[in-house]
């Protein structure tokens, strides 16, 4: 019943946002006295990876030079919570604002080469750090804050494409591939530092904190416990095929040497991630797009098992359950996801996931979920004459297994939950964004997320955490 208030509120709330941005700054429309000029309006399911900025990006097809800084700020009034633990949200008022800048560039060396080298900066904070939900509400944040502020290589590698096929299709330029066209039928390799969500479980309505939803479980399938470092890099190499109507596509890559940690272990024959992904470029509905992707991943690493630290305290071997406290040893990490989005208009589409992972394995590099569905809606603003706006609004409910309820309930720490004890529900969320286009490559927008037994627990919450994004387009 809560759960169902909860989300007719949120709808309302979406509803009053989306009208009360449409009188914001002038229309993005021709007016009906200016010149007559055609304009199409931009589908759903577009990518928009090149919105308006304030300069012009360079038009030589070689290069790419461009930039973004995007600015969320949130906040929380205080919520019910009879007890916290050492990585509770904390239940006071709280109010953080976090940044990220990043400078994109690139070179293309030849008609199948080009060189890709972003730097990034980092900052702000987070709500609590970000500890106490394994839906955190802002995928911009850095989990460790005692990291430098100091700028830093994002991704750095080496794309090659291998035509297996002489027709062309045209390519929308991006800071991840400069080529205006590219072989129907081909092979691309990339080496080198990048971000797996760069590449898989990518959704044209459900995977951009810069334009879309803020919460990590909806940008990102949060089962899917994706090789990263703290920031969210990793070092790896990628290879796509892809052809007319499907896709498919590989990553081996490094995984850290801690749950959460900055550095890496760079011996692959160790330790090492793999993900595979099967895209099939059709939709439910006759004569609208669609897309299905089907990913599959291995990590294996310095990894604890849960039942193993639980065992432990039971046999007061420890004060409480430690997933760390094992020695050095390799073990494995699996799962899959189910990513499904559907255009119903040309300014409206429906997405949704589904993921799981055998959750008796620490959760280690991406967030504590260890089984997650999500839907929802994209809007463009076309539909209300503002080409460049975007809403959406979306529900995911995440859940973790026995093992790993039993260790939290027990009062042990993962690397972001961990309330010293636990009356275990599922982590229910909805999220509903809006993000206007203000002036050239401004971008301005309220988000409001509900949260419904934070960090699984039903004791706390619910907690809800309004939000507001700047986003600037260089």
């Amino acid at each position: 019943m809560r759960r169902s208030i909860a989300i007719r509120r949120m709808s309302t709330i979406a509803l009053i946002m989306t009208c009360a941005c449409q009188a914001v700054g002038q229309s993005d429309e021709p007016s009906a006295s200016a010149p007559q000029q055609v304009q199409q309006p931009v589908p759903a399911e577009s990518h928009t990876n090149d919105p308006p900025a304030m300069f012009p990006h360079l038009a030589d097809t070689r290069y790419w030079l461009s930039g973004q800084a995007n600015f969320i700020f949130q906040t929380h009034p205080p919520f019910h919570a009879p007890y916290s633990g050492p990585n509770s949200l904390d239940p006071n008022y709280e109010k953080a604002t976090s940044r990220v800048v990043t400078f994109y560039t690139g070179i293309r060396l030849n008609d199948s080469t080009e060189i890709l080298v972003d730097i990034e900066e980092a900052g702000g904070a987070a709500l609590t750090t970000g500890l106490g939900l394994a839906g955190a509400p802002n995928l911009d944040i850095v989990r460790n804050p005692l990291l430098s502020k100091a700028p830093y290589l994002g991704r750095g590698m080496i794309h090659k494409i291998f035509a297996l096929s002489k027709d062309k299709v045209e390519n929308e330029r991006n800071y991840l591939s400069l080529f205006p066209e590219l072989p129907r039928r081909r092979l691309e390799v990339r080496f080198g530092k990048f971000s797996m969500p760069d590449f898989f479980d990518i959704n044209s309505v459900g995977s951009d904190t810069h334009f879309q939803f803020m919460n990590w479980t909806i940008d990102n399938n949060g089962a899917w416990d994706y090789a990263a470092d703290t920031r969210g890099y990793t070092v790896g190499i990628t290879a796509d095929y892809e052809d007319r109507n499907w896709g498919f596509r590989f990553a081996e890559a490094l995984m850290p040497k801690v749950a959460n940690g900055i550095d890496l272990v760079w011996r692959p024959w160790q330790v090492h991630a793999e993900n595979w992904e099967y895209e099939l470029r059709h939709g439910f509905i006759p004569q609208k797009s669609g897309t299905v992707r089907l990913l599959a991943f291995t990590n294996s690493a310095n990894m604890g098992i849960y039942r193993d630290a639980v065992t432990q305290f039971r046999a007061g071997l420890v004060s409480r359950p430690d997933i760390t406290n094992h020695p050095w040893h390799i073990t494995r990490k699996y799962g899959f996801g189910i990513n499904l989005e559907q255009s119903l208009s040309k300014n409206l589409t429906a997405f949704g996931r589904f993921g799981w992972n055998n959750g008796k394995t620490e959760s280690f590099a991406y967030t504590e979920v260890d089984q997650t569905f999500e839907g929802g809606l994209g809007a463009v603003g076309s539909m209300w004459r503002r080409r460049y706006d975007r809403a959406g609004i979306t529900f995911v409910t995440n859940a973790i297994c026995k093992d790993h309820q039993l260790y939290l309930a027990a009062g042990g720490l993962g690397f972001l939950l961990g309330d010293a004890a636990l009356n275990y529900g599922r982590e229910d969320i909805v999220e509903t964004y809006y993000t206007a286009h203000v002036w050239k490559g401004v971008y301005l927008g309220p988000d409001l997320q509900h949260v419904n037994n934070p960090g699984y627990n039903r004791d706390r919450g619910p907690v809800l955490i309004p939000g507001m994004r700047t986003h600037l387009e260089f």
